[in-house]
């Protein structure tokens, strides 16, 4: 039995993002169900590590994974110009280097990837390689189209929005996003009434994601008298242009927001809410149509009823029944999803094993072996 996973790709770690722990935390548990990961990404920002302890402390795990940090002599991350150009020449040129390098001789492992050129040369060398696929682009479609017709290919989507597109790709499956349950108080049942919470990045792409709109939006009586709101995430920065905004609109007893926190301390949080917040804006492709967020899983797990923003994205994650939809550019769109939200039970406890990181593992194995 093949019980070794190659897990390689051009994320850094440890990093800020919603893709790093991802990341880490399906590996967890790929490690979990007995297998033994080695992780490959290159070492391409100041703060990159390859030393397990660092990653365990900002991931907060405690599995083992072999962790192999490789050299990034190229220009991606160095240049202030030509960004978008120095990423694509940088990926292409470390992943062939550690294809070529590394994993030279044909052996039956398997190989997992969010990485279009590491899926690239891996596939052509002919290893058994599973590409995530998280979102379109145009050197993607070129990819996928050269490769996905190779029996030693997979496709993981992360929505069913993703296989539509790309429904050229011969062996795929649908997996969405997924919970880690062992981060979460079993024991916590008291939940502040209408409490509303946020948790994640402030902005995207150096963009506000729609929660300055949100926070006027309080200002409504019909609102404010009835629904306090939380916000989570973002920088020391952020956080005091989001407070100066707060302090203009009076809103300091109604809306709180605080830096970015561990992963106990904010399931902690949102364990204490009893509405979820799903918000962006429409003019990034990937939120809009393709993304399956992993705060959703989170405030599901949590007990939480959701209000989302009308996106198609939104509009196909599992267990509609607990979402209120509003528009983002109607506030009283938003105010009627409140209260629809507010009057949710979420209470599926025989559902909860589906959204866990342990059930996305199994399928992730069965697919792949």
């Amino acid at each position: 039995m093949i019980n070794k996973i190659y897990y390689v790709t051009y994320q850094t770690f440890p990093a800020d993002t919603a893709n790093s722990l991802q990341t880490i935390s399906n590996i967890k548990y790929l490690v979990k169900e007995g297998f033994e990961v080695h992780l490959y990404f290159p070492l391409r920002e100041k703060r990159s590590s390859t030393n397990l302890d660092d990653l365990k402390t900002f991931y907060e795990f405690d599995e083992h994974i072999n962790v192999f940090g490789l050299k990034h002599n190229y220009p991606h991350g160095k240049l202030k110009y030509f960004k978008k150009f120095s990423f694509h020449i940088s990926h292409f040129l470390w992943a062939k280097n550690l294809i070529s390098t590394y994993f030279d001789e044909h052996n039956e492992e398997i190989f997992i990837t969010r990485s279009d050129w590491v899926a690239y040369f891996l596939a052509k060398k002919g290893y058994n390689v599973t590409f995530e696929c998280h979102q379109t682009s145009r050197l993607r479609d070129r990819i996928l189209k050269k490769i996905t017709n190779l029996d030693n290919v997979k496709v993981i989507f992360l929505n069913e929005n993703l296989k539509k597109h790309y429904s050229y790709v011969n062996k795929s499956i649908v997996l969405h996003n997924a919970v880690d349950n062992e981060i979460f108080n079993k024991n916590q049942k008291s939940k502040i009434k209408n409490k509303v919470i946020f948790v994640g990045n402030l902005s995207r792409f150096n963009k506000d994601r729609g929660l300055k709109n949100i926070i006027n939006w309080f200002n409504d009586k019909n609102i404010k008298d009835n629904f306090t709101f939380e916000i989570i995430g973002g920088d020391e920065n952020t956080e005091k242009e989001f407070n100066k905004l707060i302090l203009e609109n009076q809103l300091s007893n109604i809306v709180k927001i605080s830096k970015r926190k561990g992963r106990k301390e904010t399931i902690e949080a949102i364990q204490q809410a009893s509405i979820g917040l799903l918000i962006n804006t429409p003019d990034n492709l990937h939120s809009f149509k393709f993304t399956s967020p992993l705060k959703y899983f989170e405030y599901l797990y949590a007990g939480l009823a959701v209000v989302a923003v009308d996106f198609p994205s939104h509009r196909i994650l599992p267990f509609q029944e607990n979402i209120g939809f509003f528009d983002i550019d109607n506030k009283e769109s938003f105010y009627q999803a409140l209260l629809k939200a507010s009057k949710i039970k979420n209470d599926f406890q025989d559902g909860l094993d589906l959204i866990t990181l342990k059930t996305r593992a199994k399928k992730i194995i069965n697919f792949v072996s």
